[in-house]
Parts: structure tokens; sequence; C-alpha cells
């Protein structure tokens, strides 16, 4: 079984901001598994555990819809957090630029995995960079406090014109995430 998932991969420009608001965050002394810089993307779809014959299927589907979209530019904007930043649970960088086209592109992705099997999220898509995950209470006001203080990063926009179908391996040093399928957009 392969654990798979869909993103949009960042561009090697964007680690060092990447790097700066972990760096802004970490001051904060909360209790968070920081997510490495090479890592971060912007998820698409979780698979899960997967079969070879579904990494095929998927990737097809995946090519069929990204031939007929059209590169879209993002921007990379303020930091927050899931449920709240009063509550982190995951701290994030927003995306902005460019959503509307985004979230259609996304739609014709969602009803196509339905039909292979994958059922639709239940909460509406939210694209964002995740940065780190917090593991305890511990530096909780502090980390909200850097959250909210932290000016929007100075990053350029950037051109999405590929998704990637990432294999994920789990080991006790995290996860390693390795391509295995780059499908560029419109054609």
């Amino acid at each position: 079984m392969i654990r798979a998932f869909l993103a949009i991969d960042l561009p090697a420009s964007l680690r060092p901001v990447l790097s700066w608001a972990q760096e802004e965050l970490k001051k904060s002394g909360a209790d968070v598994k920081w997510v490495p810089v090479g890592n971060i993307h912007i998820t698409l779809k979780f698979f899960g555990n997967i079969t070879e014959v579904q990494v095929e299927d998927l990737s097809e589907a995946v090519t069929a819809l990204a031939a007929a979209q059209e590169p879209f530019t993002l921007t990379v904007t303020d930091a927050g957090a899931f449920p709240s930043p009063k509550n982190p649970r995951v701290v994030w960088l927003g995306v902005g630029g460019d959503l509307e086209i985004m979230r259609e592109f996304y739609q014709r992705l969602e009803i196509a995995f339905a039909a292979l099997g994958f059922p639709p999220e239940d909460r509406p898509f939210s694209p964002h960079l995740t940065l780190g995950r917090v593991k305890s209470p511990a530096g909780r006001a502090a980390l909200t406090q850097c959250l909210v203080n932290l000016p929007p990063p100075a990053a350029a926009p950037f051109q999405v014109n590929e998704v990637v179908l990432f294999r994920s391996k789990l080991s006790p040093q995290g996860s390693t995430y390795l391509p295995l399928k780059v499908i560029p957009l419109g054609g």
C-alpha cells in the first residue's frame, strides 16, 4: 500500500519566508512539532493508503483535469491557526491570490475523486501552509500572541504550474514526501 496525497508544491524561493515565520513563532516557546520547511505544501486531497492501481487511476483523473486548468497565481498571507488562534492546534500561513480559480479546480478534483471511491471532504476547502502542530498546552498563550502579532510575510506571488501526487513515508524521524507523479497544468 502507498500512503498518498495530492498537493501544490511550493517554489524553493518561498523557503526563507516559511523559515522566518517558523523562527518568529518559535520565540513563543510553545510545544509545537514544526514541519520541515521543505515538506510544506498546499494539500488538495489526502488519500491515505492506496494501491498501485489506485495511484494510476488517480493520476489519469488528475492529468485529465489539470490539462484543462490554466496555471494560476497564489500568495502567502497572514498567520493563523486551526481551530482558532486562541486555541491553536495547527499553526499555518494563509494563502491568497487566485483563490476562486483554485477552489473551482479543487471542486472538479473532488468530483473526480468521489467517482473513484474517495468521498469528498466534509469541511470546506481552506487552503493553507501548515507550519506546525501543537503538542501540548505549554506556551499556548504566548503562541497566540505571536500569531496575532506576526506581520504578513514579505513573499512574492508564485505561479502554480503543476500539482504533485506524493507518497508519504512515515518514520520515527517524521514524514518523507516523494513525488509519484508531477502533473502540469494547462496540458
